[in-house]
């Protein structure tokens, strides 16, 4: 359903793209830098009950947090650009098909996948909806990424057992999600006061 970025095209359609965060390996810091991000994950993680970590590492994997991401094209002949790989767009990488579901079950019809805060409700919601299905504990970063790539259907029939590459990636992102989260333990008050990224608070 949802594919990895290990190669990203940065697509520039109508509009400017938001600058990715130059820090992506600290939480806090990251927050610091786009103070606004941190209401939306937590928004997020609130209404879906999942940890901000999961969705925030979900996002980086997929995006890189480059706001307009898309899957880079395929060569015809190997030198000739053709189409795009698939339909992912934006900081979830989702496809059109599972973005208008997103929209239809929320009523967020005018959610784009090019806004974070929209992209962090995604991501909780998917989540929520993998775990519905399939019975995947929340707290189960790793097999939840392997259901987010392989759609839950696909996780359910074991898609990705063949997939090495794919079970290091979930592995990694299960890792990241973990570190997300003890950071923002320790700075979690001070974001929410704004002390963080305003010193005269």
């Amino acid at each position: 359903m949802i594919r990895s970025i290990l190669v990203i095209a940065i697509g520039v359609s109508g509009g400017c793209a938001v600058s990715p965060p130059r820090n992506t390996e600290n939480a806090c810091q990251l927050f610091a830098e786009k103070p606004g991000w941190y209401d939306a994950v937590n928004d997020a993680a609130d209404s879906w009950d999942v940890s901000e970590g999961l969705i925030l590492s979900f996002i980086r994997q997929e995006s890189s947090f480059v706001s307009n991401a898309k899957p880079p094209r395929v060569k015809i002949l190997g030198i000739i650009p053709g189409p795009r790989a698939s339909s992912a767009y934006g900081y979830p990488q989702a496809k059109d098909g599972t973005w208008s579901d997103y929209r239809q079950a929320t009523n967020s019809y005018l959610a784009v996948r090019d806004n974070f805060r929209d992209a962090a409700d995604f991501v909780g919601w998917y989540v929520d909806r993998a775990h519905s299905i399939a019975g995947i504990s929340k707290s189960d970063a790793y097999r939840h990424y392997l259901a987010y790539h392989e759609g839950v259907g696909g996780f359910q029939r074991g898609t990705f057992k063949s997939k090495r590459w794919l079970l290091g990636v979930a592995k990694r992102v299960s890792q990241t999600a973990k570190t997300y989260d003890t950071q923002l333990n320790n700075c979690r008050e001070k974001i929410k006061s704004g002390s963080w990224w305003n010193p005269f608070k």
